[in-house]
């Protein structure tokens, strides 16, 4: 199963009628951790008119908080909301700093204007998908060893923590269990110690990489 995430924040900024759109966007864990986002924000732009705000919570996003914060009811952080929700992220929050520029925008063009905001934001931001991966420990001879690297560097196994003593002992990473037990245990003719995978969370980003 996979979920697209947040792994990097960012920040964009467009303009409307000289009033200045800010969107701030941070990955968070908790509401809590969306909440004291907000608050930083608020606090290091004080002297703005509105600190707009929604975050999603949770890998299926089960849980999402938007507020308008003195604009009128819906055009503000429920746009936002949705920008989010269309992207499919979670585990994210933004806030949108606006510095009014004179001029109304109106309903519609509130609503316009957050979204943009929103996506540009985006745009600066990293998602990775969030996927249900193992890791297993490997311990084998040192002929085996070269066979071993060669499968990871084919395949795409992540390996780190490699000890080098009498033997060679390391830890691999992936997304298939049976697949790498399987193809460890035919490149040494069932002579390395494999340990019981244990599950781990990955992410995997836009060029497929494992992070």
């Amino acid at each position: 199963m996979e979920w697209l995430t947040l792994y990097k924040g960012g920040t964009g900024e467009i303009e409307e009628k000289k009033s200045r759109f800010i969107a701030t966007i941070e990955p968070v864990s908790s509401e809590e951790e969306a909440v004291d986002f907000v608050a930083q924000i608020k606090k290091k732009y004080w002297d703005a008119r509105h600190n707009c705000s929604a975050f999603i919570i949770g890998d299926a996003g089960e849980k999402s908080r938007c507020s308008d914060d003195g604009e009128p009811s819906g055009t503000a952080g429920r746009p936002m909301l949705d920008v989010l929700a269309k992207e499919g992220i979670t585990n994210v929050c933004v806030v949108v700093t606006r510095y009014f520029g004179g001029t109304l925008l109106g309903t519609g063009g509130l609503v316009r204007a957050y979204s943009a905001a929103v996506k540009a934001g985006l745009d600066n931001c990293e998602t990775v998908r969030k996927i249900q991966g193992c890791r297993v420990s490997v311990k084998c001879d040192y002929n085996d060893w070269g066979k071993v690297q060669n499968l990871c560097g084919r395949k795409g196994y992540t390996v780190s923590d490699t000890v080098y003593t009498s033997d060679v002992e390391t830890t691999i990473v992936t997304e298939n269990a049976d697949e790498l037990l399987a193809d460890i245990t035919d490149i040494t003719a069932g002579k390395a110690v494999v340990s019981e995978p244990v599950p781990v969370v990955l992410y995997r980003d836009q060029d497929g990489n494992i992070k």
